[in-house]
């Protein structure tokens, strides 16, 4: 059971850790630098919200959830929540989370199919980060080839939802940034504070996905599936 947690290919999860606290650091320390810098319209994030809702004609509701930088978009029930430092501030930085928000519900009305991917996806990712770590260390545990390969099948279902998550961001990105601009929401020279915003926060969707890749090779390796070593 030991090999599991201390041997040689904890190495290989360094970089992803390394990685990953750098980007929690990154976004925080970002979105507080450009949280200091009003927009001159004055408009606060939730007003952007609604009013790039109403302009873009979808029927979504603005609502404010708890938390510090827990904004989502939720397709099931149509509704955009920003979290306490951003909903009410003028800040670039929360302007530019909401528009991100917005461009997620902008994909769900569009049919953009890596959205729908990933929310279809939701369940099984679920399921395989719950299950597949703790199948996988049982399988260590009572030396089981059929629980390490349960195992690894369902923490793959979370690495392919880490990796849908990227296009969908990314896209999210853009498409705040563009509307930010086309609509007039920020002026020309307040737009890269919004994008500088929306970068930093994709540093960490990518952390996410290498830390998800990283632990399923080192789960290969120490299973026996890479590096032909399984005795049954």
């Amino acid at each position: 059971m030991f090999p599991f947690f201390f041997d040689s290919t904890m190495v290989l999860i360094l970089p992803g850790m390394a990685l990953a606290l750098w980007a929690q650091f990154k976004v925080k320390s970002t979105f507080k630098k450009y949280s200091a810098f009003s927009s001159r319209s004055r408009m606060t994030a939730d007003q952007v919200a609604r009013a790039i809702i109403r302009d873009g004609g979808l029927g979504v509701e603005v609502e404010q959830t708890r938390g510090d930088l827990t904004d989502h978009y939720d397709p099931r029930s149509r509704t955009l929540r920003l979290s306490d430092s951003t909903y009410g501030s003028s800040s670039l930085a929360a302007i530019g989370v909401a528009a991100h928000e917005a461009g997620h519900a902008f994909q769900h009305a569009n049919g953009y199919l890596p959205l729908s991917l990933r929310s279809n996806f939701v369940p099984v990712a679920n399921l395989g980060s719950m299950l597949g770590m703790p199948l996988f260390f049982a399988g260590f545990l009572f030396q089981s080839g059929i629980l390490l390969d349960i195992g690894i099948l369902l923490f793959s279902f979370a690495v392919v939802f880490a990796l849908v998550t990227l296009p969908v961001e990314f896209n999210a990105s853009s498409r705040a940034i563009r509307i930010l601009s086309d609509g007039g929401y920020l002026t020309e020279d307040e737009i890269p504070a919004a994008r500088t915003v929306l970068n930093a926060a994709a540093w960490t969707y990518m952390a996410s996905a290498l830390m998800a890749m990283l632990h399923l090779l080192r789960m290969l390796i120490l299973s026996g599936v890479l590096g032909g070593s399984r005795d049954d």
